[in-house]
């Protein structure tokens, strides 16, 4: 088996200057140790028995980001509880904000893979993301290598910088724009339906009919039939989609009520979904 060293020599040779200026014009950073710079972008189906994928990068660098946007966060929004710093520090760095940040910024392009369905996969979230110029909220599948590459590749800048942190925050700042702030972030959608539903006391039921054929969740709210939602490939997503779609429906329903009352204020109001 091509030892750990041998392979990093072998992928650098093949176009290491190319590479390594392109990620400079993106980042602004030039490496010193451009073995960190392939294993930041090397996923472990690359080779067989790959020893040096992204992975480790990806763990130092998602505490870094973690690390970086909670101290900016609690800097900034001195008034917000740790509950709402939580929330906000997560849907900054969730999967879909990163994953957002490399297509942005095209470093999938850099990718080294053996994967062919993530190409397609890719082009998907590409498409999806039309759709939603922040955030989907949960809405849409997303490649995780997406997000991987970028914790990674900010681990491997943190490492080849001496471990300072405020090169690494500026780099990082830049890569995650446009950040999501305490008024652009919204609530997940499921958590939105138990929200409504809890306030006007009525009972939520997400039915379970999900199979990678038939990919379907519906909700039901007090038996009633509120939604549904499909994905084939995640579970979670048409869950998510189920929650979406009957948040709409209730919220277009509560926003008829209210307009019939105004109209007819002394006509009797239901708790009835």
């Amino acid at each position: 088996m091509e030892g750990e060293e041998n392979l990093f020599k072998r992928l650098l040779l093949e176009n290491d200057d190319e590479l390594a200026e392109e990620i400079k014009n993106i980042t602004g950073y030039e490496f010193k140790d451009q073995n960190l710079l392939v294993q930041a972008l090397t996923h472990h189906s690359y080779v067989e028995n790959c020893e040096s994928s992204y992975e480790r990068l990806e763990y130092v660098g998602d505490s870094v980001l973690n690390l970086m946007v909670a101290e900016e966060h609690y800097l900034l929004y001195p008034e917000l509880q740790p509950g709402d710093l939580t929330r906000l520090r997560a849907a900054n760095v969730d999967t879909e904000k990163l994953a957002r940040a490399a297509l942005k910024h095209q470093l999938h392009k850099f990718l080294r893979h053996n994967k062919p369905i993530l190409a397609g996969q890719i082009k998907e979230f590409e498409d999806a993301v039309m759709e939603y110029p922040l955030h989907s909220w949960g809405l849409i599948d997303v490649p995780k290598a997406l997000a991987d590459i970028v914790e990674s590749l900010i681990g491997a800048i943190y490492i080849d910088s001496n471990r300072s942190m405020n090169i690494t925050t500026k780099i990082a700042k830049d890569l995650l724009q446009p950040v999501i702030t305490p008024e652009s972030i919204q609530m997940h959608p499921v958590t939105m339906l138990y929200e409504i539903c809890q306030n006007k006391g009525w009972k939520v039921n997400i039915k379970d009919m999900w199979s990678k054929k038939t990919g379907e969740i519906q909700v039901f709210v007090d038996g009633k039939f509120a939604g549904r939602g499909r994905s084939e490939g995640k579970k979670f997503i048409a869950v998510n989609r189920a929650a979406h779609d009957a948040n709409q429906q209730i919220v277009r329903r509560l926003a008829q009520e209210n307009a019939q009352c105004m109209a007819s204020p002394k006509l009797p109001t239901t708790a009835e979904f």
